[in-house]
This record gives structure tokens, C-alpha cells and sequence, in this order.
């Protein structure tokens, strides 16, 4: 029986299609598929501040690895610093741009609009502020995780320094500590989200802002 206390919701599985009714269930809880035992969703132990703290630590570790140096190639008494953009940049100055784009999008621009977008849903959640556009960013944010990968930037640039290191004197800056700390940080903010649960929240605010324009 579903009680506004305990509603329950008709889920579609990805694996086996099935269409089933799912009841609430408390926080630490799996449901898996009644066809297939697959996993349907998670109900994680503070589904929302956990992500939001490692969201807020990402966004920090962002803002502090693209404007701090990534490292500092000294040639023949000749220093130059660069940062993660600086990077891209350098293939734009050898002539050529589709790498700089290649390198860049996925491992400076989807990242950094995952974590800001991030932010600000878990913000409007958690705060129970009814900001604008954050079902569009939830939308976004779930295609483009795919194609954020830092990992793969990080390995670019450790090819890099290895080829570097042999042809002149390279200083890591805080930059690189930074985007490393931001790799381990990031993965940790996504694997601890679970989007059904972001879902049901803004419906609950979507409810409740509902009820609150009735009864006026």
C-alpha cells in the first residue's frame, strides 16, 4: 500500500526493461530488478551532504589547478610556467588546434562544468533553494561524465614530463599537486552520487513549491 509518508514510483530497469513498482527505502539500501537482480538504485547514508562536501573540495582543487602553474620547464637558463589551459595552448601556438581542443574539452571544460553544475544542483537541494535550470544541468552533467576524463590528461602530461626531463630541467608547481588531488577528489564526488536520489529531490521541491502557489 503507498502512503504520502511512503510513495512508491514505477521504475523501468536498464537491463531487462521491466517495468516495476518500487517502494521508499531507507538510507544504506540497494533495490535490485525482481526480473534480472539487476541494481536499480541506491538509497546512500547522506545521499546529499557527502557529495556536496566532495563537490566543494573539487571545485577548490579546479579553481586552484588551472591558475597555479602546472610546472616550470627551465631551457638553457630560459623559464616558462605553464598552467592546465597553458597546456592546450602551446599546441594552438605549434599549429595545432584540434589537439589543443582534444586535450582541453575532456580534460579541463566537461570537468569543470560537471563539478560547477554539480554545485549548484546539490546546492539548490541541500539549502532547498528553487534555483533555475537545474534539471537542464542534472541532464547535461549525466551525459558528459563519460567524456570527462582528467585521468587520461593527467597520463598525457606524465608522458610529457618523461620526454621533458631528459631535454631540460622541469619544477612540478602547485598546479600538478593540485589536478592530482582533484583526480582522486572528483572520482570520489561521483561515485558517492546517486541519481535517482538527485531526481526525487528536486521532484520534492518541485511538490512543495507546487502546494505552497495552491494554497495561496
Amino acid at each position: 500500500m503507498t502512503t504520502k509518508e511512503h510513495p512508491s514510483i514505477c521504475f523501468v530497469c536498464h537491463e531487462c526493461d521491466a517495468l516495476q513498482q518500487v517502494s521508499a527505502i531507507k538510507p544504506g539500501n540497494t533495490v535490485n530488478c525482481i526480473c534480472c537482480g539487476s541494481k536499480l538504485f541506491r538509497n546512500p547514508v547522506n545521499g546529499i551532504e557527502k557529495p556536496l562536501a566532495l563537490i566543494v573540495a573539487a571545485a577548490i582543487l579546479f579553481i586552484v589547478a588551472n591558475i597555479y602553474p602546472v610546472m616550470t620547464i627551465n631551457i638553457a637558463g630560459i623559464e616558462r610556467a605553464t598552467t592546465l589551459t597553458g597546456s592546450a595552448m602551446i599546441f594552438i601556438e605549434l599549429g595545432s588546434p584540434e589537439l589543443a581542443v582534444t586535450v582541453w574539452v575532456p580534460g579541463v571544460l566537461l570537468p569543470g562544468f560537471i563539478i560547477f553544475g554539480l554545485f549548484y544542483i546539490l546546492l539548490s537541494i541541500r539549502f532547498n533553494m528553487v534555483l533555475p535550470y537545474t534539471r537542464p544541468l542534472l541532464v547535461w552533467a549525466s551525459r558528459l561524465l563519460p567524456w570527462a576524463m582528467m585521468d587520461v590528461f593527467l597520463l598525457g602530461v606524465l608522458v610529457a614530463l618523461v620526454k621533458l626531463v631528459a631535454l631540460a630541467s622541469v619544477l612540478l608547481g602547485p598546479g600538478f599537486y593540485a589536478f592530482l588531488a582533484l583526480i582522486f577528489t572528483y572520482a570520489a564526488a561521483i561515485a558517492s552520487l546517486e541519481p535517482h536520489t538527485l531526481w526525487q529531490a528536486l521532484d520534492k521541491q518541485s511538490s512543495n513549491q507546487r502546494e505552497a502557489c495552491c494554497e495561496r
